[in-house]
């Protein structure tokens, strides 16, 4: 007998893939509602987001938190620079070590992207149940939990 849709969707593999076209789509619509105006990448944004979260970091610890190379991460630190949205300073124990942090024009457009996109997010969940809502508040640590591994 032929494996049904739901017998499929409640394997781990099925799972995995249902929670993959999900989270994807999902990413997509986030995107679609970022700011027309913002002229940043999704590159350069996500990399002022590690620096708003984690704090000044270096381009090595950038690269490392986005899964891309230290050249890839320099270059984007390098427009960030030049655009005013990051600083660079050096380690103050490690000569060889250099520094990225925000600017406050770096924070004031993170803070920016995240309240437009954070607005449209709350308006959907708005339209779910409270039940919905309980559950996705359980499922978001384990969805960052996947994210980060």
């Amino acid at each position: 007998m032929p494996p049904t849709v739901q017998s499929v969707s409640r394997s781990d593999t099925g799972l995995a893939s249902e929670l993959r076209f999900s989270v994807a789509r999902l990413s997509r619509r986030l995107r679609h509602e970022r700011d027309p105006d913002n002229p940043l990448s999704v590159a350069a944004l996500s990399a002022l987001g590690i620096l708003f979260r984690e704090g000044e970091c270096t381009v090595g610890t950038l690269a490392a938190h986005e899964r891309v190379q230290p050249p890839s991460m320099t270059r984007t630190v390098n427009a960030l620079v030049d655009d005013g949205y990051a600083v660079r300073r050096a380690h103050e124990t490690d000569g060889r070590q250099v520094l990225v942090d925000l600017t406050d024009r770096g924070r004031e457009i993170i803070l920016a992207d995240r309240r437009r996109r954070d607005a449209w997010l709350a308006q959907r969940l708005r339209e779910l149940t409270p039940e919905e809502r309980a559950v996705l508040r359980d499922a978001a640590p384990l969805i960052q939990r996947l994210a980060t591994s």
